[in-house]
């Protein structure tokens, strides 16, 4: 896997691209030149915890033949604010299942994914704390999602 990053401003905003050329802009903080214009890198670790684990949780509830029809997860990471590195301490994801899921396979699902599937989770694991919780919405109509 390799991950090609250039510069793309006289200040701190990057453009990342992967090996089949898909990109993502990375920038850095208002407070050392950042134009607020892309997420931070810290920001995108988040994105990248959500996405790993929502991909297995979609994933085993189908093979669990649960009826999930939609999936949004809340990621939010606290950092040490008394070092250098601000590195996370505490990671907590809130996942909204909206179907008619089964909350024990729902929970089943998501602690599979954070203890045993995502590698995002498991790098992260060995220096923040990731906790979890979750709810599930039966919608009352197809177009409430």
């Amino acid at each position: 896997m390799k991950i090609y990053l250039k510069r793309t401003n006289q200040a701190v905003r990057f453009e990342a691209t992967n090996e089949r050329g898909h990109t993502v802009n990375v920038e850095g903080s208002k407070d050392i030149g950042g134009e607020d214009s892309a997420p931070s890198p810290t920001e995108l670790l988040l994105m990248s915890q959500a996405g790993c684990t929502a991909i297995d949780v979609v994933e085993l509830l189908r093979k669990m033949r649960q009826p999930l029809e939609h999936l949004e997860i809340e990621t939010e990471g606290f950092r040490a604010q008394d070092q250098v590195p601000k590195i996370f301490t505490h990671i907590h994801l809130h996942y909204k299942l909206y179907g008619k899921v089964n909350p024990e396979k729902a929970e089943k699902a998501i602690s599979m994914s954070i203890e045993k599937y995502c590698t995002v989770s498991k790098m992260i694991d060995q220096v923040a704390k990731l906790t979890h919780s979750f709810e599930v919405i039966i919608p009352d109509t197809p177009e409430s999602l």
